[in-house]
C-alpha cells in the first residue's frame, strides 16, 4: 500500500500545576462534593520525531540505539495488538492506540519510524504519552479521520489505558504541542483549552538521579476518595480539590499578564501546600532529594520559585528562572554540584498581529461604470456614526481600532494618484467651511494616512499574486489579510478584526476566518470543513479547504457536523491571519510558475501550509457586507448603518 509520507513530532508534557487532579477529578461521578480537578499542563521543547506512511500492516520500527534493533510488525488485527499491549514495554503504548483505531475506524496498517527522541523516559515528563498522541496522529492524518485535538488526545488516552501503565489523563496534553493548556475533569469529562502567555517565560527541569515508586503514591493517594474517611482523607481532597483550584486560577492570570515573579513564588506556595497536605498521606512523597533540591540556598538565589514535577516524588524538578542567563547558570550549578542533567523549556507570548494587507488593485469591472471615475473601494457607504464614508475608510477605521499599527494597500501603479487624493488633506478654504464634527473626520484621515503604504501590482496574476508581492511588508511575522470588496460588522464590543487577531494569538497557527452558509451557495466560495476544537465551536482545526466545490461535492465531503448532530457549511468570511509559512508556499508557487487556472490562487498557499503545519479557521461573531456586486452593494447601503 502506498500514499503520502508525512513527518511527525509530538513533545513530553510538563505539569506546571494541578498534578494528581486528573485522577481525582473523575471520582466526582461518585462523590458529587468532590470539587473538579484543574491542571496547568504544557508541551516541552523536546519530544519523538518520525516519519509515517501507509501500510498494509502496523509497524514500528527505528534505528535509534535505545530500541535495539527491534521493531514491531502486527496485522491489524485488534485481539493480536492488545495482547501485545497487555504484555507492557514501549510496544505495549503503540499497540494498545492501534488496537483502539482499529475497532473504532475502518483503516489499515501504518509504518512508522522513529527518528530522532531526545525526551528523557521514567522523568515525569509522559514519554509514553507522546508516543501514543504520535501515533494518533499518524492515523488521523493518513487515513483522513477528522479528528480534531481532542480527538487525538481521546484515542491516545484510551490506547495507553489498554496497557498496564494506567496513564493519567492530563499525559495527553502533549497534543498541542509545545504551549501552556488548561484541563479540566469533571468526572469521566474532559475540557481544554489553550492559554495565552503575556511574556517570556523560562524554567530549568532536572532530572534529580534518585528514583520513586509512582505506583505506590498513586495507591496511597486514591484511598482518601471518593469519600474521606479520616482528617488525613479530607486534606488531600482539600489540597487536590478547592486548594488546587485557586492555584490554577492565579497561574492562569501571572501566565497571561507575563508576571514571572507572581508566577514563581506561586510554585513555592502550590509546593508548601501539597507537602503539608498530601504528603503525610504517602512516605514516597518525603522525597529528600526533591526537597534538597528545592531547599538548596545556591538554588534558591538563582530561581523564581521551583516545585516537583507529575506525581512529585524524587523524579524530577522544575524551576521558573528570570531569563536564558539564568538558565545556563542554574544548569551548570546542577550539573556540577549534583550530578543532575537538566533541560530547558522556553514559552513564548503569541505573536501580536501588527501589520495588515488589502488586496485594492483591479478595475472593479463587475460595478462598471462606476468604476470609470471612482475606484470601488471609495463607494460610499452610510457608516453606523450617520457619516457617509468612502468603504476604504470603513475598513482602516476598523483596523486602526483592533490595534494594526502598519497597512499595505496593493494598488496599480495608474491608481496612486487617486489614493493620494483621499489620504491628502482637503484644501484651506474647503476645511474652514466643514462643520466640526467633518474637520475630525479630516483629521482622522490625515492619523490614518500615516499608518499606509503602497505596493503596486504591476500585473493582475491573481489574488495569490497580490498577497505574495506584500512578503517584504510582513518582515516574516504574522499579517492580518482583508478583502477590499468587503465590509465588517460585529455583533460584539471587538469589531470583526480585532475577533480574528485574538483567535490567532491563541492558536498561534495560520487563521481563516469563517462563516456559514446554505449548500446552495457553496459554488460561490472557498469552503473549509474540519473538527471543532471548542464547545462554543469557533475554532475549527481544518481538515479540507476547497475552492467553489459543487454542491454535490460538499454534501458528500465538506459539511461540518455541530453539537446538535446537523450538517453546516462554511466559507470564508475574508479576514486571515498569514503566517510567514504561507508566504514561502506562495514563492514556491511564483518560482515554479504553478497557476493551473492562469493566476496564482492563495488558497492553493493556504492548503500547503495546511498539510505542513496545520492551519485554523475561526467564527467571529459577525457579518460581512459585499460591495463588489450591484445588488449586494445595494443592499449593503441599505443594511450597513443598521444592522
Amino acid at each position: 500500500m502506498k500514499g503520502k509520507r508525512i513527518s511527525l513530532f509530538v513533545p513530553g508534557r510538563l505539569c506546571l500545576f494541578g498534578e494528581h487532579s486528573d485522577w481525582a477529578g473523575m471520582y466526582r461521578s461518585v462523590n458529587s462534593k468532590i470539587q473538579k480537578g484543574q491542571a496547568v499542563v504544557t508541551g516541552i521543547e523536546q519530544g519523538i520525531y518520525a516519519e509515517a506512511e501507509l501500510s498494509d500492516q502496523f509497524i514500528i520500527s527505528s534505528s535509534l540505539e535505545m530500541y535495539h534493533g527491534h521493531e514491531l510488525e502486527c496485522p491489524m488485527d485488534s485481539k493480536k495488538l492488545i495482547e501485545i499491549a497487555q504484555q507492557g514495554g514501549f510496544f505495549s503504548y503503540v499497540a494498545g492506540v492501534a488496537s483502539y483505531i482499529n475497532d473504532n475506524y475502518n483503516v489499515g496498517g501504518v509504518r512508522i519510524t522513529v527518528t530522532k527522541m531526545d525526551l528523557p523516559v521514567k522523568s515525569g515528563l509522559s514519554s509514553s504519552a507522546a508516543i501514543c498522541v504520535l501515533v494518533a496522529r499518524a492515523f488521523n492524518l493518513l487515513y483522513d479521520l477528522r479528528m480534531n485535538t481532542k480527538g487525538e488526545m481521546q484515542a491516545a488516552f484510551r490506547g495507553e489505558q489498554r496497557t498496564p501503565s494506567r496513564c493519567g489523563r492530563l499525559d495527553q496534553a502533549c497534543a498541542y504541542g509545545v504551549k501552556p493548556v488548561l484541563m479540566e475533569f469533571d468526572g469521566v469529562e474532559i475540557d481544554s483549552r489553550e492559554l495565552r502567555v503575556g511574556s517570556t517565560f523560562t524554567w530549568v527541569i532536572a532530572n534529580l538521579m534518585a528514583s520513586k515508586d509512582t505506583v505506590k503514591i498513586l495507591a496511597d493517594l486514591n484511598k482518601a476518595f471518593p469519600f474521606a474517611e479520616s482528617d488525613q482523607d479530607k486534606r488531600v481532597q482539600e489540597a487536590l480539590g478547592p486548594d488546587n483550584q485557586v492555584y490554577v486560577s492565579k497561574a492562569i492570570k501571572y501566565l497571561e499578564e507575563g508576571d514571572a515573579e507572581k508566577l514563581g513564588r506561586l510554585m513555592n506556595a502550590a509546593q508548601r501546600n501539597f507537602d503539608e497536605k498530601v504528603m503525610p498521606a504517602c512516605t514516597e512523597l518525603i522525597a529528600p532529594v526533591l526537597h534538597e533540591t528545592l531547599d538548596d540556598p545556591e538554588i534558591r538565589k538563582m530561581t523564581l520559585g521551583g516545585k516537583g514535577v507529575g506525581s512529585q516524588g524524587d523524579g524530577t524538578v522544575q524551576f521558573l528562572v528570570k531569563d536564558q542567563k539564568s538558565a545556563e547558570k542554574l544548569q551548570k550549578y546542577l550539573q556540577d554540584k549534583k550530578g543532575m542533567p537538566s533541560f530547558t523549556l522556553t514559552l513564548h507570548p503569541g505573536q501580536a498581529v501588527k501589520r495588515a494587507i488589502i488586496p485594492l488593485a483591479g478595475f472593479g469591472t463587475r460595478v462598471f461604470p462606476a468604476t470609470k471615475c471612482v475606484k470601488k473601494c471609495f463607494l460610499p457607504i452610510l457608516d453606523t456614526d450617520g457619516v457617509l464614508k468612502p468603504a476604504l475608510l470603513i475598513m482602516l477605521e476598523q483596523l486602526v481600532e483592533a490595534g494594526i499599527e502598519e497597512i499595505c494597500l496593493v494598488i496599480g501603479e495608474e491608481e496612486k494618484e487617486e489614493f493620494d487624493r483621499f489620504f491628502d488633506n482637503v484644501p484651506r478654504n474647503v476645511y474652514e467651511e466643514l462643520p466640526e464634527e467633518k474637520k475630525k473626520i479630516q483629521w482622522e484621515i490625515t492619523r490614518i494616512a500615516s499608518h499606509v503604504q503602497y505596493v503596486y501590482q504591476k500585473e493582475r496574476l491573481g489574488f495569490g499574486h497580490a498577497v505574495w508581492l506584500c512578503k517584504e511588508f510582513t518582515k516574516a511575522e504574522p499579517v492580518l489579510l482583508m478583502l477590499g470588496d468587503f465590509l465588517y460588522k460585529s455583533r460584539n464590543e471587538d469589531n470583526c478584526c480585532r475577533q480574528v487577531m485574538d483567535a490567532f494569538q491563541e492558536c498561534g497557527r495560520t487563521l481563516v476566518s469563517i462563516t456559514e452558509i446554505p449548500l446552495e451557495k457553496v459554488v460561490h466560495y472557498g469552503i473549509l470543513c474540519g473538527q471543532w476544537e471548542d464547545r462554543e465551536e469557533t475554532v475549527m482545526k481544518v481538515d479540507r479547504m476547497v475552492e467553489k466545490p459543487t454542491d454535490d461535492y460538499a454534501s458528500e465531503y465538506l459539511g461540518v457536523m455541530n453539537s446538535r448532530k446537523e450538517k453546516k457549511y462554511y466559507a470564508t468570511f475574508g479576514q486571515y491571519v498569514l503566517t510567514s509559512e504561507v508566504f514561502s508556499a506562495l514563492d514556491s508557487m511564483i518560482q515554479n510558475e504553478k497557476r493551473p487556472l492562469g493566476e496564482y490562487q492563495l488558497t492553493d498557499a493556504l492548503i500547503k501550509t495546511g498539510d505542513e503545519y496545520g492551519l485554523y479557521a475561526f467564527r467571529p461573531e459577525g457579518q460581512s457586507f459585499d460591495i463588489g456586486l450591484p445588488e449586494a452593494y445595494r443592499n449593503t447601503m441599505i443594511q450597513f448603518s443598521e444592522a
